[in-house]
């Protein structure tokens, strides 16, 4: 049986003195890619962007560089960006596991003196001055590494700064920096912009003249879910008849199928109708029925397996987590207005919960490897945000590593049968380049920002309309098959 590419220690556990955490072979790769661009000519302030699946160990991969760097004496110290305050926490765990002092910068003056300073983009971008000023100070010329967590959210537009002052703030404070790594695991952005730390390359796509975003080093999920580090994912795309009515009182309906409308305009309104829970056609409710039912049986096998829900907004939530709860699920809520909040994902993160009902709270940087089931309830359908929220339920920690063979055991999609969610679905496992296009050439409707990758056919999705569409394979998706 193939063996992880690296030991999978449990979220929060910590080695005896003197035990280091293994890297995994990618992280291998990139301290080599670190020590060469430290070692050559003119790397003062140098761009590395890591694009690496969700899972794959981005946080722990540019730890254990620093570390390791550190203790050649290439560098001294690091600073972390991130753009929230739970995965600001995150970060303060997994250093703590590899035995690194990292402190959040206090406007107060506390942690300056600490090897790796952790602080938000929003904090950066109000405190730009101040630290201009004060950090060529405190760091005193020392050799350090800026980590840029998610940095496709450090958008550059040269033409309105101010809109992107987060990417502006990073570039102007990193200035000193001997290196500036970017990590991302969506590294494209839906505006058509560029983002910091990433080297772009003028080419041709298709006779236009585009910027390609290059990563210095590309781990695609494909390859984790190879090595056993993550899971392989299967989708439900709950489809359905989706009925419009313009004169109720007249009788005059008209119908659309969910999964083969072509309109744009009508896709869009067929899928605000297929997650409402009180629709007539009842797709939200059938799916997240079906949902609750997997998690049950998961959990017959996994027990402490949970369940992800993501919400179109806090009333919906409210409205989903109520359907979970009289079906006798635990309910977890969590959304940007409840102080409570942080307090709740930490509780489902420790086992706490069936559900987690989030309104854009889980969806980039939360880990919570007893995640095996993701019910997408959105409207918001770009392939960055789809992506971020089904790979919740990739991870895995030693628990069940030791448990299951390889490849390890399938988590589940569930979602309405919108055409372009199917589309993504289809490529979520490779990794496609970003291209920045002009502004006067805007790329086709309905284009992912990542540009065109493989595909692969969908079969009589006209028919049957209201059966669950059901994609799945270790890797991609290499078969449809209908369930009932």
């Amino acid at each position: 049986m193939p063996q992880p590419s690296f030991e999978l220690d449990p979220i929060g556990s910590r080695r005896p003195p003197g035990e280091r955490l293994q890297p995994r072979q990618w992280q291998r790769q990139l301290i080599h890619l670190l020590q060469r661009r430290l070692s050559s000519s003119n790397s003062h302030g140098q761009d590395v962007l890591i694009h690496a699946g969700p899972g794959a160990g981005k946080t722990l991969g540019a730890l254990l560089s620093f570390q390791q760097l550190q203790a050649e004496g290439h560098l001294e110290r690091f600073v972390v960006f991130c753009h929230r305050n739970t995965i600001a926490r995150q970060w303060r765990m997994a250093a703590d596991r590899v035995g690194l002092e990292l402190q959040e910068w206090d406007p107060h003056g506390g942690g300056a003196q600490a090897t790796g300073l952790l602080l938000s983009y929003q904090a950066a971008s109000r405190h730009r001055h101040r630290l201009e000023v004060e950090w060529p100070h405190e760091l005193r010329q020392q050799r350090w590494l800026a980590i840029a967590d998610e940095v496709h959210h450090l958008g550059l537009d040269p033409e309105e700064p101010e809109a992107t002052a987060w990417g502006h703030a990073f570039t102007s404070l990193t200035e000193a920096a001997s290196l500036r790594l970017g990590l991302s695991g969506t590294p494209f952005r839906a505006d058509n912009l560029a983002f910091c730390a990433a080297r772009r390359l003028r080419s041709r796509d298709k006779g236009e003249v585009v910027e390609r975003i290059m990563p210095d080093l590309c781990v695609e999920p494909r390859q984790l879910i190879e090595a056993g580090d993550v899971r392989p994912l299967e989708f439900r795309f709950q489809d359905g008849w989706v009925e419009h009515g313009r004169q109720p009182e007249a009788g005059d309906r008209e119908t659309s199928p969910l999964s083969a409308e072509e309109r744009e305009s009508w896709r869009a309104r067929n899928l605000r109708r297929a997650i409402r829970l009180g629709d007539s056609g009842g797709i939200a409710l059938r799916l997240l029925l079906r949902a609750n039912h997997k998690l049950e049986q998961l959990r017959h096998d996994h027990p402490g397996a949970g369940g992800l829900v993501v919400a179109r907004d806090i009333d919906h939530a409210g409205r989903l987590g109520a359907l979970l709860a009289e079906q006798g699920a635990r309910v977890k809520l969590v959304h940007s207005q409840d102080p409570e909040a942080s307090s709740h994902l930490s509780a489902f993160q420790a086992g706490e919960g069936d559900w987690l009902v989030s309104v854009d709270m889980c969806a980039e940087g939360f880990d919570a490897p007893r995640l095996r089931v993701v019910a997408y309830l959105s409207t918001v359908v770009t392939r960055s945000r789809f992506v971020q929220a089904i790979t919740r339920a990739v991870r895995m920690d030693g628990s069940r590593a030791a448990l299951e063979t390889i490849p390890r055991q399938a988590s589940y999609v569930f979602a309405p049968a919108d055409p372009l969610l199917i589309e993504y679905a289809r490529t979520w496992a490779l990794s496609e380049p970003y291209l920045i296009r002009l502004r006067d050439a805007p790329s086709p409707e309905g284009s992912s920002p990542g540009g065109q990758g493989a595909t692969l056919p969908l079969q009589a999705l006209a028919d049957n309309a209201g059966a669950m569409i059901a994609m799945g394979g270790p890797q991609l998706p290499g078969f449809l098959r209908r369930s009932a």
